[in-house]
């Protein structure tokens, strides 16, 4: 069997086979005789979230560019890691016009009525874009998750996911810490042959819809040729999942590096475990790209705060309730970022990195406050994508968020010529 990965070693028997874990001698420790290990591969991270933040006390001076700015209160929880990361400031999805779309078209940045006749349209995912790459070494091409419990829609959009394939279809994923936990690490019991079985199973239906549909085409004009070529995509993209799940059938999942979460964890302990969670999916290289779209309804109530996320996002400076909770969650999420921070830090890779050297990661929201598109807060840590750290960057007003992560893309080594709305990479990001 052809095995999936380089970097990790198995040991087989005529009934079994089984992961072993990174051992240092089997080549994953520096010696003086022999080669080095292998680079750590690169990972991509997005960490969005709805409702924006607190304008006046988020976002760093404009007047004071480049290393020397002063730290807004708003990101003090941050101050130990001030020089890893940087604030860009003056992006936006220019066909973001309408604030209750804005986180759906975040890593996107589609325009929402660019086809003709059609009241929704949205294109792929920056995320999906690096896990077309990064995807082929690892169980799982990309991960999403989501919050446990959102009762509202957390700022605007249809649904939950911030992700979205080649088709502009929203791609589903795990709900809380748990369920993302058993999706990494539990293993399926399931006899090897009943799985081939089921698989076969899956193909020979995939292949009978198939024909049914080359059948039909002949017979159609060319709009309903159109909205066939999207349903063959989809069935492209099927095929590719059976294609993955074949590859990775005999290997068991990683040891989870972590205990299985506690049910019924909610706001700011489902984040800090999320995070956790995150860092052993990148730490096990399970997946290299991860989307997080965090809660806030539930964060402000573990906070014990009564305004609505909807009614917070609306405060003006005379609206003391309203203000202050929009200024405690910008506190609190700081505060569980550094955590996220510390954490990447800590954690060594085989070739003696930090993982932090490895990822990129981008924190932010697609709407600043109220229904305001323009000047999305925009964090970017990690060393991964060389992107230059420890600034206040002020790009020209109007300069596409899908800049920013066409410029993260080409750091990571994936040469995509433009993404949504991009006009072409942010030359001051770079280190």
């Amino acid at each position: 069997m052809h095995t999936p990965s380089t970097r990790r070693h198995f040991l087989r028997s005529s009934t079994a086979l089984i992961a072993l874990p990174v051992l240092e001698s089997l080549g994953f420790r520096r010696f003086a005789s022999a080669a080095a290990p292998a680079a750590a591969p690169k990972r991509l991270v997005f960490l969005g979230f709805g409702w924006g933040i607190t304008d006046e006390t988020w976002f760093p001076k404009i007047s004071e560019p480049g290393s020397g700015y002063t730290l807004p209160p708003g990101l003090q929880p941050l101050a130990r890691h001030k020089a890893d990361f940087s604030i860009v400031q003056g992006l936006w999805n220019k066909y973001s016009s309408d604030g209750h779309w804005g986180s759906t078209m975040w890593l996107t940045g589609a325009n929402r009525y660019a086809q003709p006749g059609q009241t929704f349209h949205n294109s792929i995912s920056a995320d999906q874009v690096a896990a077309a790459k990064f995807g082929l070494h690892t169980r799982f091409s990309s991960l999403q998750l989501n919050a446990a419990e959102e009762s509202d829609r957390s700022g605007h959009g249809p649904g939950l996911s911030l992700a979205w394939d080649v088709s502009g279809k929203p791609i589903g994923g795990q709900k809380g810490p748990l369920e993302a936990y058993h999706r990494l690490f539990s293993r399926d019991n399931t006899p090897i042959e009943q799985k081939k079985a089921m698989l076969a199973q899956k193909r020979s239906v995939l292949d009978a819809v198939l024909e049914n549909a080359n059948t039909l085409k002949r017979g159609l004009g060319k709009n309903d040729n159109a909205k066939l070529e999207e349903y063959f995509q989809g069935i492209r993209d099927i095929e590719t999942r059976l294609s993955k799940d074949e590859q990775w059938l005999e290997v068991p999942p990683a040891t989870a590096p972590l205990p299985e979460p506690k049910p019924g964890l909610a706001g700011r302990e489902e984040i800090r475990l999320m995070y956790d969670i995150m860092v052993a999916a990148m730490q096990t290289d399970s997946t290299r790209v991860l989307t997080y779209r965090q809660p806030v309804s539930t964060l402000l109530t573990s906070m014990d705060i009564k305004v609505a996320p909807h009614d917070m996002s609306h405060y003006h400076s005379t609206m003391g309730e309203k203000l202050d909770a929009s200024q405690r969650r910008d506190l609190a999420q700081s505060e569980l970022l550094a955590g996220f921070i510390d954490k990447l830090k800590a954690t060594k890779e085989a070739d003696g990195s930090r993982l932090f050297d490895n990822v990129a990661v981008a924190y932010g929201s697609n709407i600043r406050t109220e229904h305001s598109l323009d000047n999305c807060p925009t964090l970017l840590t990690g060393g991964g994508a060389g992107i230059k750290l420890g600034h206040n960057i002020v790009v020209s007003k109007d300069t596409p968020l899908c800049n920013a992560w066409l410029t993260l893309l080409h750091g990571l080594g994936i040469e995509a010529e433009r993404h949504g709305d991009s006009s072409g990479v942010i030359k001051e990001m770079a280190a």
